[in-house]
């Protein structure tokens, strides 16, 4: 079953707590439950990807901002500006929690 966000359009995935399951959104607040008991799941094998600031050594160098993270609320984020579409487009700010256990990715 594929389901999407309703507030962004991003397809969901499935997030496992303590009590129950849900469908969550990885770029907004979106949770929409599972109801009943999920009891099979497949899990693909992930692709790994480099990471989006270039590691923990990279990070000492980079800047942060008064950024409150949406997933733990943390109050600082890293920040990067990178131009992912044309020159004459605004650039895109790319944002990563500065809380080590986190590390919630997200854009503006």
């Amino acid at each position: 079953m594929l389901l999407f966000c309703q507030g962004c359009g991003n397809g969901l995935i499935v997030e496992e707590g303590q009590h129950c399951c849900c469908f969550a959104c990885n770029t907004c607040l979106y949770l929409h439950s599972i109801p009943g008991e999920v009891t099979n799941g497949k899990y693909p094998k992930l692709e790994e990807v480099d990471d989006l600031l270039g590691g923990a050594a990279a990070r000492e160098n980079v800047d942060s901002a008064a950024e409150p993270c949406p997933r733990c609320e943390h109050p600082r984020a890293f920040c990067m500006q990178l131009q992912t579409r044309a020159a004459d487009e605004p650039m895109t700010t790319f944002h990563e929690c500065c809380n080590a256990r986190c590390g919630h990715c997200w854009r503006d």
